[in-house]
């Protein structure tokens, strides 16, 4: 298939004659900002022209107005239709703009603020609160199964999905409890032989425990089996040498001088 080659427009007279138009309704738009030097124009439509002008303020190097005019067909006059900043080449220009889902990072949630989660948030999947046969058990029953539904974990709305689960464990093995780390390559043993690692529940105990001691830099913090630290319990304390007794003093007195040739 033959490409299509681009449309050339002719530029209307009266519209290009129009500068002078232009440039007043880019002043009266800048206020403040000057109006530079003409840069140029350019043919949008049949009888649609934009007008360029440098912007000389030190804030907006780089930046021009660009100001379109029209005339509508029949017509001999050309009026204004729009004014605008644009930015040209080199011009400073702000970071495309980020929703919110996407900027928000590890550790943003502040006390205070509060983070929707969104309902069809892969990371979550319905959990197990009984239902519409909640209010048909009896009370011994209701009992009983609250209990079991505790040791299951359920008894919540929404729980981890596989996806969440996956989505956790591989954070938790890149961030610093994982094994690929200095602090693990330089420790004497893993956190899986250490006395003070405790893991966690379900499925993710087979990964992971918490740390437990105070000394360590990952106290209370989430750690993967194959981690490791300086603190293990595995550590030997250093021999120390036997206390030496306390010194015997010579107390024999001499009347005479001692001297070297006696």
């Amino acid at each position: 298939m033959a490409a299509i080659a681009a449309r050339t427009i002719k530029p209307d007279a009266q519209c290009l004659a129009a500068v002078d138009l232009a440039r007043a309704a880019a002043v009266e738009t800048a206020g403040d900002m000057e109006v530079g030097e003409y840069l140029g124009h350019h043919a949008d439509e049949e009888r649609l022209l934009s007008h360029f002008f440098s912007c000389s303020h030190p804030g907006y190097r780089g930046w021009r107005w660009s100001v379109t005019v029209v005339r509508a067909s029949r017509a001999k006059a050309v009026t204004v239709d729009e004014v605008v900043l644009l930015p040209g080449e080199g011009a400073l220009r702000s970071k495309d703009w980020v929703p919110w889902a996407e900027r928000i990072q590890p550790g943003d949630v502040t006390p205070g603020l509060l983070m929707p989660t969104p309902e069809a948030d892969p990371r979550l999947e319905p959990g197990f609160t009984g239902g519409e046969l909640a209010a048909e058990l009896e009370p011994a029953e209701a009992s009983l199964a609250r209990i079991v539904v505790a040791e299951l974990g359920l008894g919540r709305e929404r729980v981890l999905s596989a996806v969440g689960r996956d989505d956790a464990t591989e954070r938790w093995l890149r961030g610093d409890g994982g094994p690929d780390n200095q602090m693990t390559k330089l420790a004497p043993g893993v956190c899986e032989t250490c006395g003070f690692f405790s893991r966690l529940q379900g499925s993710f105990g087979l990964l992971f425990g918490a740390c437990a001691n105070s000394f360590s830099a990952a106290d209370g913090r989430v750690v993967s089996v194959d981690h490791g630290c300086g603190a293990h319990s595995s550590v030997p304390q250093e021999e120390r040498a036997e206390e030496l007794p306390p010194p015997v003093w010579e107390t024999i007195a001499w009347d005479e001088p001692v001297s070297l040739f006696d």
